[in-house]
């Protein structure tokens, strides 16, 4: 739940707590914690208003508000992957353990450039057109992976070791062709991307020894002369991935109400409809694709006819635009406040004209057109990102497609360096402490003026759900709070109700080092996280607060919360 000013949907408020019961133990825990933490301090003088409020926290543990697909939190990968050669190295061992760390999830193959993506069955375009700029590059690399193909044959995974200066020449190889793909996003002109069978390879193999079930958007602008769908490309990938038996879902185009602006060309609700029928028959056409799960298209502006058209999934986009140019606009609630009121518009068209279709977010990242270096890679970008999830999935948003796990610029969960950025240490948190199902949160505040009440909880939001089932270190019924402490001043939050007096576990995310929000390096609980090789993860270790005490939330900073032992009938199914 989103705590903020203003009124909000009926179902995202706490339901009645079975009655006046409830309420008269919020009134003892108020009475009881305003004379607990109304004592002197020292030097004799008096506490700020910011230092004396407290927070009192309730959830609702009888039913959960919403429940949300298992791949809730999932990835994208763009096909500009291709053009500046990082597809490549998705081998890689370290890549591949840092994926699946956020497994189980889908990834999504799409992007601006999906609709420029043509597919030609060649194993290597290379040794057609003879030495290239690149072509050493890539039989180097291929040499290296079969190599290591033993690496982790008992899994039928190919993953590779690269060597430092290979790596060194991918890296100078990108930043030249970062200028480009910049360029061209920021005129609106693309050029096409060719994908190889031996690319398709590489791209498939990373996502199913991840543990990622690969969601592949197909080119939507490659038309006849009539305007109608030019299928060539797609049988021809259809084919080879059947033939491979690659287990893939699949989507036809991306935000296809920006055709015009990139092509000149538009496709109305109408022929997409028919488009998408069509690739309904061609998937069935092949035998091992007639099941096949088909989504989206990832739109920008739902809109009626689009919307009954999409075959059982509404795909669409949020972007920050240029909004974002310094750290500090992270902490600015109006920002954080924009997808709250994108998801009510897009909710509210679907549940008037196709309310039984699921709705997912796409796209998503902390900033627009690749990022910007020390901003959107740094740790106050985790704030955007985790209100993100938590706003998403208190209004039922099935799936978030986080957009980049890896790729170039700064707008992604893994650097260059293949290091886990601040977001991905978030992302990883997340996915091993929350579940699907969300519960309802109840918070009262304790302070003198109701006024500043209303930026005390816009400037802390608050989130719970059922800890999720595939924690093996909390049985069934623990619940897992998350909280984002924007202020500038330690906050304090009390477990009132049904959370009083039970134990709980800590996992408090802050800044490492003197750079602040600036910092790309994350602590837990006081120790810095960094990966102690290519295929193991730092221990995640909680620190126990004792039953009853209250939480301090230092001052910007993120916390994960799980209370285990309270046995939530909600949480037990």
């Amino acid at each position: 739940m989103e705590v903020g000013p203003g009124k909000m949907p009926r179902q995202f408020l706490c339901p009645v707590f079975g009655s006046s019961l409830w309420f008269a133990l919020i009134l003892q825990s108020l009475i009881s914690s305003a004379v607990t933490y109304r004592r002197p301090v020292s030097g004799g003088k008096r506490q700020s208003f910011l230092e004396r409020t407290l927070i009192l926290l309730d959830v609702n543990t009888r039913s959960p508000v919403k429940v949300l697909n298992d791949n809730f939190l999932s990835l994208q990968l763009d096909p500009s992957i291709i053009k500046d050669g990082w597809l490549d190295f998705l081998s890689s061992k370290r890549l591949v353990t840092l994926a699946r760390g956020l497994s189980p999830a889908y990834l999504r193959f799409g992007g601006k450039r999906t609709d420029f993506l043509q597919f030609h069955n060649l194993k290597n375009l290379g040794k057609f057109r003879g030495p290239g700029p690149d072509y050493y590059l890539k039989n180097y690399e291929d040499d290296i992976v079969r190599s290591d193909f033993a690496l982790d044959k008992q899994k039928g995974c190919k993953l590779a070791s690269h060597p430092d200066m290979m790596l060194e020449l991918q890296r100078e190889k990108a930043a030249q062709m970062q200028q480009v793909l910049l360029k061209e996003q920021l005129s609106n002109i693309y050029s096409d991307v060719t994908l190889t069978a031996r690319s398709l390879d590489k791209l498939y193999n990373f996502a199913d020894c991840a543990g990622l079930h690969l969601i592949f958007g197909l080119n939507a602008q490659h038309r006849n002369p009539d305007n109608s769908w030019n299928t060539s490309s797609a049988v021809s990938l259809l084919k080879y991935s059947a033939g491979k038996k690659y287990n893939i879902s699949w989507e036809l185009g991306n935000e296809p109400n920006s055709y015009r602006t990139m092509a000149a060309r538009s496709v109305n609700s109408s022929r997409l409809a028919q488009d998408y029928s069509l690739l309904r028959t061609l998937l069935q056409s092949v035998r091992f694709y007639s099941r096949a799960n088909l989504y989206g298209p990832n739109i920008g502006r739902p809109r009626k006819n689009a919307i009954l058209l999409l075959d059982g999934t509404v795909v669409f986009c949020y972007y920050i635009d240029r909004r974002v140019t310094k750290v500090e606009d992270f902490l600015k609630t109006k920002l954080l406040d924009t997808l709250s009121e994108q998801i009510t518009k897009v909710l509210k068209i679907v549940q008037t004209h196709a309310p039984e279709k699921s709705v997912w977010l796409g796209g998503v990242g902390p900033a627009w057109a690749g990022g910007t270096n020390n901003i959107s890679d740094t740790f106050a970008a985790g704030f955007l990102w985790l209100n993100t999830l938590g706003i998403a999935a208190a209004h039922g948003i099935d799936v978030v497609l986080r957009h980049s796990f890896f790729d170039y610029g700064y707008n992604h969960l893994v650097d260059q360096h293949f290091n886990p950025l601040p977001d991905y240490w978030l992302s990883l948190l997340f996915k091993r402490l929350v579940g699907p199902r969300v519960l309802a949160v109840h918070v009262a505040g304790l302070q003198r003026k109701p006024r500043p009440g209303r930026v005390i909880r816009d400037k802390l939001r608050i989130y719970a759900h059922c800890t999720s089932f595939h924690n093996h270190d909390y049985v069934r019924g623990s619940i897992t709070i998350y909280i984002i402490n924007l202020h500038r001043s330690r906050k304090k939050i009390k477990l009132a109700g049904t959370l009083r007096n039970k134990t709980v576990n800590q996992y408090l995310l802050q800044p490492f080092g003197t750079d602040g929000l600036h910092s790309m390096t994350v602590q837990l609980n006081g120790e810095p996280l960094r990966m102690v090789d290519n295929e193991t993860f730092p221990e995640l270790k909680p620190r126990t607060l004792r039953a009853g005490r209250t939480i301090a939330m230092p001052p910007v900073s993120i916390g994960f919360y799980v209370i285990k032992n309270i046995n939530a009938y909600a949480c037990r199914r």
